[in-house]
């Protein structure tokens, strides 16, 4: 089988589209501070609206506990909709209420709502089926047919995102096909040298991308919290730094597993240790050997990969054709520990092939930097979506659009 695209719906001039899209975005007193999710969403909106259809937009934002809560209001997103389009957006206050089935049906060709936040009802994320299905049902009745396009939750098996797409014609968007394009490349057809770079804070969150990724890469960078456990791995003591005690036999299966599979495994060289968590807090560089012989003895903090590292990190990932990053190299909010990131993100600006940011953690440290979206081959929205699809796992989301 294979995944149900746009042009399977047919003439959409006249019809009610419900989209599901990923507008969870980060909010600072009502302010969106990153927007990228939203710009993603564009090009499918676009093609929906140019097409004539009457485009009611879905998502979740944050984790609200299944009922209002204003923190989480959609509203903001609407606006910033309206701007990114250059036309008027019309926004409920509800999910499957008066003010959705108002709003929706108010609608004319080519123009375009949001509803309120899908987890401000209970249905959205319910364990048990038919709860969801009742919510599904709803949101069924303000729409002809679905487009999903929410890459971020075709992991989630909920309502909007399974279950809706099982009662209406639905087909994946244009933002989806393009992240299944990207994804396969990496797991089925990568150009080699292929380099998969990871950070991030804990090891036990990548054991499945580590598993099914190994037989197929040419070499693997491990920076972030992470490195620690590889570092304990190799015997080395890491004072105060983040640990996975129960990970590290786990760490040196894959030190040895590389090493039987040719993969060249590139661990830290040298660290940046702190005194403290805080971007005032005393720090030094030291070798990923002697972490414990800083000032800050036993008590020290490793918070980023240091320079030597960095630099070793940037040559081979400048040197390979295909890359995927998951991951910070270190505690990217705080200046002084954002360095080592900043070089790997530079890095990727220069591959002379298919660079390839996965989401999450990653994709909020490119912007927060300073790169630009376009200086990557592709930055993904959706961070454990990408991980998972690496994983080799299957996802509700895709499967009931026809992906196998």
């Amino acid at each position: 089988m294979s995944l149900r695209t746009l042009d399977t719906l047919g003439p959409l001039a006249g019809k009610r589209v419900i989209i599901r899209c990923d507008f969870n975005v980060p909010l600072k007193d009502g302010v969106i501070t990153d927007d990228g999710r939203l710009r993603a969403s564009l090009p499918t909106l676009n093609a929906l609206l140019d097409a004539g259809a009457r485009v009611v937009a879905v998502s979740h934002l944050g984790r609200p506990k299944g009922e209002p809560d204003p923190q989480y209001s959609l509203k903001p997103v609407a606006g910033r909709l309206s701007e990114l389009l250059g036309r008027p957006v019309a926004f409920a206050s509800d999910t499957v209420g008066d003010s959705a089935h108002e709003t929706a049906d108010a609608l004319e060709d080519g123009q375009l709502a949001v509803l309120e936040n899908l987890r401000f009802n209970a249905g959205e994320t319910a364990k048990d089926d038919a709860e969801r299905r009742s919510f599904a049902a709803s949101l069924a009745e303000l729409g002809d047919v679905l487009v999903s396009d929410g890459f971020g939750v075709v992991h989630r098996k909920q309502a909007s995102v399974y279950d809706l797409a099982k009662l209406l014609p639905s087909a994946a968007g244009l933002l989806i096909a393009a992240e299944l394009d990207v994804l396969d490349t990496l797991t089925e057809n990568p150009v080699r040298p292929y380099t998969v770079v990871l950070g991030g804070s804990k090891v036990s969150d990548k054991l499945g991308v580590i598993d099914h990724l190994l037989p197929r890469v040419d070499r693997i960078l491990i920076g972030g919290g992470m490195l620690f456990t590889f570092l304990a791995a190799q015997g080395h003591k890491v004072a105060a730094s983040l640990l996975e005690a129960d990970q590290i036999e786990t760490a040196k299966g894959y030190i040895e597993a590389a090493k039987e599979k040719g993969v060249e495994l590139i661990l830290p060289t040298d660290v940046v240790v702190a005194s403290a968590f805080g971007a005032d807090a005393e720090h030094v560089v030291t070798s990923a050997d002697a972490i414990e012989e800083t000032p800050f003895g036993a008590s020290g903090l490793g918070l980023d990969i240091g320079p030597e590292t960095a630099a070793a990190f940037a040559a081979a990932i400048r040197a390979s054709k295909t890359v995927f990053w998951n991951g910070p190299m270190g505690v990217f909010e705080l200046a002084p520990f954002a360095a080592g990131t900043k070089a790997i993100a530079q890095a990727l600006t220069e591959v002379d092939g298919l660079s390839v940011v996965g989401g999450g953690d990653s994709a909020a440290a490119v912007r927060q930097l300073g790169f630009a979206d376009s200086a990557f081959g592709h930055i993904s929205t959706g961070g454990g979506a990408s991980l998972e699809f690496l994983e080799g796992k299957k996802l509700p989301g895709l499967e009931v659009l026809g992906w196998a």
